[in-house]
């Protein structure tokens, strides 16, 4: 054991280097998370402008979420060969420029190119940061710097939603993005000098046999395979939900501004609550039915959202990001256990079915949008829950079986 004391070795709390790296990687999750679920609200215009269906104008955030997830396979990966912040600082200045260039390139084919690549510059982030500051913050100190991380990427996410939603009233939506890339561009400058190096990182070479070896362990656990499962579920949902509010919204008979519809998105703010509580909850009643309370809530706040009052599908959307950010932190942080001598890879393929549900579930229920509107989404969305809820009951049995044996 190194007779380094922790204070002179790890950055610890209230230091002039730790305040740096919290306001860094805050700012980080915001640009990368901003950056990624920015078109949600361009949707409608996306489609008018490029003469495209609802459904193909889902897919400038699906191709970048199924690019994400497969670049959080391997970035930490390359991380462990070329340090951490190296590239979390090409990760963001790619991602400024990728949307910029969307921004000044306003072509179909092209913007879904420049969507993609985005998607694979935030994986750069979205894999790398955690490790960092497990590596560089003292370890009393980790959990509030990971939860102010967290909490960047959350904000992030509702900020790129509602920054872009409010400007599309006044301006066209590649101006928009293209505020949106200066902003990205400022910050990843900020990051670049303020950032501290790290100090406790190791090269280590590539090792493709460690890695597979690490995923096949990971995926020969039943209860791992389900909750990656659930990952694909939830955010499948939550991702449709958002993706066609927009066009709910802009219909008869409410016909809102894009403002208004922009401003929905403060509906996360419930989420940034219930993410941290849904760990005291876990320890008082246990993951398992936490984690089937969140589905039949979300179920609810979905019901809810069906009611023809603006008021009613707001207390609803609330219900659902609430319900939707318990059980994605429940699942998670199971995962995180569940896979402990793997946890990075399994962390790692839990995000990538996370994401995979982004992709996949949230463009093509834009067939169902099509052809059968809100109500038809929300038949849909409820038979998908209801398998979630029945896999968190299995999760249960799974538990209490394994409970019994030790």
């Amino acid at each position: 054991m190194s007779d380094v004391p922790e204070s002179m070795s790890y950055i610890e709390y209230g230091t002039k280097p730790f305040i740096a790296i919290l306001l860094s990687l805050f700012l980080a999750g915001f640009a990368v998370f901003s950056s990624l679920y920015c078109v949600q609200p361009m949707m409608p215009f996306l489609a008018k402008f490029f003469h495209v269906t609802p459904t193909h104008s889902s897919f400038p955030l699906s191709f970048s979420t199924i690019a994400l997830a497969l670049g959080l396979l391997f970035a930490g990966l390359i991380s462990d060969r070329f340090g951490r912040k190296p590239i979390m600082v090409i990760s963001l200045f790619s991602t400024a420029t990728l949307l910029l260039i969307s921004a000044f390139l306003p072509y179909w084919e092209v913007f879904l190119a420049t969507r993609m690549m985005v998607g694979l510059a935030v994986s750069g982030v979205a894999s790398v940061a955690m490790t960092y500051i497990g590596e560089e913050i003292a370890q009393k100190d980790i959990g509030f710097a990971m939860g102010l991380y967290i909490s960047g990427t959350a904000i992030g996410g509702m900020s790129g939603r509602l920054i872009a939603g409010v400007l599309l009233d006044y301006i066209s939506w590649q101006t928009a993005t293209m505020i949106i890339g200066i902003l990205n561009l400022l910050i990843a400058i900020v990051f670049y000098i303020a950032l501290p190096a790290s100090k406790h990182f190791k090269a280590y070479p590539i090792q493709f046999s460690r890695f597979i070896e690490s995923f096949k362990k990971n995926l020969a656990d039943p209860k791992l395979r389900l909750l990656f499962l659930e990952g694909f579920i939830l955010m499948g949902c939550f991702v449709t939900v958002f993706n066609y509010m927009s066009y709910h919204l802009l219909d008869k008979p409410f016909e809102l501004s894009q403002t208004w519809i922009g401003l929905i998105s403060i509906a996360y703010l419930s989420g940034i609550y219930s993410s941290p509580r849904a760990a005291s909850w876990s320890q008082k009643f246990g993951r398992d039915k936490v984690l089937a309370a969140m589905f039949l809530t979300m179920i609810l706040g979905l019901w809810i959202m069906l009611l023809p009052s603006l008021w009613l599908i707001l207390i609803g959307l609330l219900i659902f990001t609430f319900s939707f950010f318990a059980a994605h932190s429940t699942s998670s942080s199971w995962v995180s256990v569940q896979s402990l001598q793997y946890r990075a890879v399994g962390s790692s393929l839990y995000l990538f079915c996370y994401y995979l549900g982004s992709s996949f579930l949230g463009s093509a229920n834009g067939l169902v949008w099509e052809s059968y509107g809100w109500f038809g989404l929300t038949i849909t969305l409820t038979l998908i829950l209801c398998i979630g809820f029945l896999i968190a009951l299995k999760l249960s049995k799974i538990s209490n079986k394994a409970s019994l044996n030790v």
